[in-house]
């Protein structure tokens, strides 16, 4: 698999994209409009890559839950590299975000799925459901966190 981008878009201010076939890069200072912009970019790529809708508001969530993640530990603002990408070898759609800081590691709140009183603190046990077996990796400039989401195609 080669990382190299097939298409690098025009760098906005906190925003740079690089598309790739089945899938991109962007690198973001985290905000709302940036958030929505990567919602928005994952349905659309992965929507014209043949992935089902089911799975593709799958990974729409678990990237806006690790998006999410890293803003309320790092606040707003914070540069992530948020990559989505239909593997067909892994079967599965990658949703991958690096932050900058390789010590802080997500962890769970304790907080039950069926906790009907709870108003949050359910992202990781969410991502743990859509996509068993998310890690951390420790990088030369931060960390990333990497889930596989099995897919299906459209059809």
């Amino acid at each position: 698999m080669t990382l190299m981008a097939e298409t690098v878009t025009e760098a906005a201010p906190g925003f740079y994209l690089m598309t790739k076939d089945r899938g991109f890069a962007v690198h973001i200072s985290a905000s709302a409009d940036h958030l929505k912009l990567v919602r928005e970019l994952t349905g659309k790529t992965l929507t014209e890559a043949g992935i089902s809708t089911d799975t593709v508001e799958n990974v729409q969530l678990v990237a806006s839950e690790l998006v999410g993640n890293a803003v309320r530990a790092y606040g707003d603002l914070v540069p992530l590299v948020v990559e989505v990408e239909a593997d067909d070898a892994e079967g599965g759609v990658w949703v991958k975000v690096h932050d900058p800081d390789p010590v802080r590691q997500p962890r769970r709140s304790g907080v039950s799925m069926d906790d009907a009183e709870a108003v949050c603190g359910r992202g990781l046990s969410l991502i743990d459901f859509l996509a068993p077996g998310w890690d951390v990796s420790i990088t030369p400039i931060g960390k990333q966190v990497r889930a596989c989401l099995p897919y299906t195609a459209s059809g």
